[in-house]
Order: C-alpha cells, then structure tokens, then sequence
C-alpha cells in the first residue's frame, strides 16, 4: 500500500511520516508548484503532475491510484481544491471518514458549531447581523480574489466593523460573496493554541500529539508595533497564515486539554459516524481565568504539523517512547490495522 496526498498544506509531514514507517508514497503536484516534492527526492517516490487539482477525481488519476494500491490521507488543500462532494464520491480509499471533512465550514446544515455544541464544548457567540454586535468581535469571511483565504478582521464594536468592513471592500479585498459567507464571531482574549490530537480507534484513545501557534502575516509584525505607530498607520491589518511554531501549553491545562478532545470525538460520533478517525486540530483561546474557548477546528491534520516533520513532537514521546510528528503518527496507525486485519477501522 502506497500512502498519497495533495502536495500543499501539512503533505511534507505525511510524505515523511509515511517512509519513516516503510511505505512508498504518492505526490499530487499542481504545475508550477511540485518543485519542493522533486527536491525532497528521499520522500516523495512518485510525483503525479497535475494541470489542476480539480483532476485528482478524475477517472484517468482516480484509476491509476487504485492501481497503485494508494491511501490518500486528506488535508486542508485537497477540500478546498476538490470540493466535498467530490471527495465524497471519489472511489480511492481515503484514511480516516473523509464525510468529517465537511464539518470544518462555519455555514451549512453540517458545521464546527453544532459540534462544539454536541460536545458541550465552550465556544464564541455568533452575530446574526451587525446590529447585535456588543462587544469586540472577529469577522471570518473569504477573501475576494483568493477564496482559500480567509479575509479575518477585528473591530472594538459595531461602528467600528462597519468602517473596517467598507474599506475592505474598497480595497476589494472582499466582496459581497465574501460577506454572504461572513461570520461575525465574539473575540475572546486570551492565548492562542492549536492543539493537534490523534483519535485512534485501534487503541481506543484520544492522543494530544503537539501543539503550535500561527504565523500571521501581515499581523505579525503590526502587533509588534508600538500602539502609537500601529494608530497613525491607520490601517487593519490581515491575517495570512504563512508559517507556525511549536509550543507547549501550561501542564495544569492538559486535564481540560483531554477533556474536550475527548468530548469532541464523542460528539463526532453521533453526529458524522463512525465519527473522527486519526488527526484533528482544536484552535483556542486560554482565558485569564484558565477557561479554554474553542474558536476553530480543523477535522483532518492541521497546517502546523509541519513544524515537528523531522523532530517529533514533545507530547508524542510520552505515548511511544520516542517524539515522532502527526504525519508518522497516521502511518502507525495504517500500518498497525493492515498488520491486524482491522483496515475497515480506519479506512471509510
């Protein structure tokens, strides 16, 4: 069995993960962006060019992974490239149940809301309008012109939004698609985490695998400013995610870590069964009074992995004896149910 994925996003980590493990592995490459998976030779065995991603569900590319005996383990880029539809239709095999991955949208009968919710899992309010806006808030919408990015902003209160929200779309960074597609979220203060966890059905346990931060551009730098120079700026700044750093979180809070790890699989449980199967993120906020507030999740392995490819994660060593990253952990976890005959456990 061959281990395949998209080559953006968290790809390297898997790629890795996967020859550290013995298994061959499978490039989904876009012309004009394959070079780093022709330079990373030692990881990646085969690199698939594309035209388009929107091929990979393709008769011609679906059937020569099929032949290939190939596993695609999802990321970020292939949903939004593909489309959950064609995901979901797709007839190569896919690690872990690829109907999870729709969840991740913040609109639609399917969203992370109603699985904090199932999960009794603590969360922002919503906004249904502008209007109700009473404390400070974060919009979440797409961008314009690059739809897979997500044009962020924070306003102090409803004035405020209106203004940043115009000189948005006076920039056309935004659009009135864009705004259809807006969410208008309470902002909790507090410090950022991206817990990464590993839910295996094989062991029957959440595992908390590493945790990261975000590297935000151009916020990065423009809250690094001093306050009387971010104001005569006068602009608002976007956030672009381009990077992520490992962290570690207080050791007091990994009782409350575990706990909503393990609420949220069970929610996935009866929401999307067999429910999450291998990587998810939870993003969230740690409140002064040590409160965790989810703010984003990620059903399928998260964008910061990439940040132990290599090194091996901290939190992993305590389960394995040795730190290994999120990418081996889902070539383990593959390799160990083809070894028992238990391969319908984490394949959907």
């Amino acid at each position: 069995m061959k281990i395949a994925a998209l080559a953006s996003h968290s790809a390297l980590d898997v790629f890795d993960g996967a020859k550290d493990e013995g298994f061959s592995t499978i490039g989904l490459c876009k012309k004009g962006r394959e070079r780093p998976y022709l330079e990373f030779k030692r990881i990646v065995d085969e690199c698939i060019i594309l035209n388009d991603f929107k091929e990979i569900p393709s008769d011609n590319i679906q059937q020569k992974l099929i032949n290939e005996n190939a596993i695609i383990v999802p990321n970020r880029s292939l949903a939004v490239y593909v489309g959950y539809d064609s995901l979901e239709q797709m007839k190569v095999k896919f690690f872990g149940n690829r109907k999870m991955l729709r969840w991740e949208e913040r609109i639609g009968e399917k969203n992370y809301y109603k699985l904090l919710d199932e999960a009794n899992i603590r969360r922002p309010r919503i906004y249904s309008s502008s209007d109700e806006i009473d404390s400070p808030v974060i919009a979440k919408l797409p961008e314009a012109k690059r739809r897979v990015e997500r044009g962020f902003f924070f306003a102090k209160d409803r004035n405020d939004f209106e203004n940043k929200l115009r000189i948005l779309k006076e920039k056309k960074i935004v659009d009135e698609e864009s705004i259809k597609d807006m969410v208008i979220e309470e902002f909790i203060l507090g410090a950022y985490f991206n817990i990464n966890y590993f839910y295996s059905p094989l062991y029957n346990r959440t595992e908390i695998i590493s945790v990261d931060r975000r590297v935000q551009s151009d916020w990065d730098s423009f809250y690094k400013l001093p306050a009387d120079i971010q104001l005569e700026l006068n602009r608002t700044p976007r956030l672009i995610e381009v990077g992520h750093e490992p962290a570690t979180i207080r050791e007091s809070l990994l009782e409350k870590v575990f706990e909503i790890g393990y609420s949220f699989v069970e929610a996935t449980k009866k929401l999307e069964p067999p429910g999450i199967i291998g990587p998810f993120t939870l993003q969230l906020t740690v409140t002064p009074d040590l409160d965790l507030v989810v703010f984003d999740v990620a059903p399928r392995i998260g964008g910061g992995t990439n940040a132990y490819m290599g090194i091996g994660s901290q939190y992993s060593k305590l389960y394995f004896n040795k730190p290994i990253s999120l990418g081996r952990r889902i070539a383990i976890e593959l390799k160990e149910a083809i070894n028992t005959n238990r391969e319908n456990l984490v394949i959907i």
